[in-house]
């Protein structure tokens, strides 16, 4: 208990510098879209069948649909099978039975009113009850050069347990999403598959997000997007990364203090409801 207090001791006292920061002395500042004008009044948050807000859009990218679904099979990720009796016995089976599936279903989130378009994943050890996962929807109007844009949402799925909404099976995020974003775009980048890496803003600075499922996030609030290479050719020069304004650099870099407390205090309180629940 000694430790937790101190964790979140320190959690509330950076969290107040930070909040004083980003809510209340630089807002106007820290929001930028200089490098994606049109995507200042985009959506910045997916919601569930019922309206309710669900994962937050963290990634982009600019490319056809043909060099996205070969930019991901570059870096080692899977097509999502489509949600049906089929795929929900096949991930049934992959958590119950500790069996692999690398095409995994992944639940239906929206985005304009409209269900994603694409979705990809990696398991985690043998079975679909952990893996890495991203939603995307099309949009050729946010698109550039003759390309259309994807924006999508990426998150880890920590665990599994039942949808308090409908009470199937359903996964339960870990609560960093900047980690999983920027591993994502790591890994296409090693792949040579990214020309040209930048960053908008996308839901802000958030301490205490959560998601339809009520599974707690935080992040810096960035979404990062990537513009895929021509045809998928591989790049070998690493990809060129445009700058955040200065104001941005520093709202991130108070940010960097804040997101080690909070990953320690999800470690803390993550053990202790599994050790509360044995």
């Amino acid at each position: 208990m000694h430790t937790v207090r101190l964790v979140a001791m320190a959690i509330a006292i950076l969290a107040g510098v930070y909040l004083l920061l980003a809510y209340a002395l630089l807002p106007d500042l820290w929001r930028h879209y200089e490098h994606h004008p049109n995507l200042a009044a985009f959506p910045k948050v997916t919601t569930n069948a019922d309206g309710i807000p669900g994962d937050p859009l963290n990634v982009g990218l600019i490319g056809t649909e043909a060099e996205v679904i070969a930019a991901f099979g570059a870096a080692g990720w899977h097509r999502a099978d489509a949600l049906g009796l089929r795929s929900d016995v096949e991930i049934a089976e992959s958590v119950l039975l500790d069996r692999p599936d690398s095409n995994a279903p992944v639940s239906t989130l929206y985005l304009w009113g409209r269900p994603q378009n694409l979705a990809f994943e990696q398991t985690v050890g043998t079975s679909a009850r952990q893996r890495h996962h991203v939603r995307f929807w099309h949009s050729d109007e946010l698109g550039e050069d003759g390309r259309p844009l994807w924006v999508g949402s990426v998150t880890f799925d920590q665990s599994v347990g039942f949808s308090h909404l409908t009470g199937q099976i359903t996964h339960h995020i870990a609560p960093d999403l900047d980690a999983e974003r920027d591993r994502l775009m790591a890994e296409l980048k090693a792949a040579g598959q990214l020309q040209t890496i930048y960053q908008v803003t996308g839901v802000g600075p958030t301490l205490n997000g959560r998601n339809a499922e009520g599974d707690w996030y935080f992040t810096d609030g960035e979404l990062t997007i990537g513009v895929l290479t021509n045809a998928n050719s591989v790049r070998a020069q690493p990809a060129v990364e445009l700058p955040n304004p200065g104001a941005v650099t520093f709202k991130n870099s108070v940010w960097s203090w804040v997101r080690p407390l909070l990953n320690k205090a999800a470690s803390v309180w993550g053990s202790q409801a599994g050790t509360q629940g044995s």
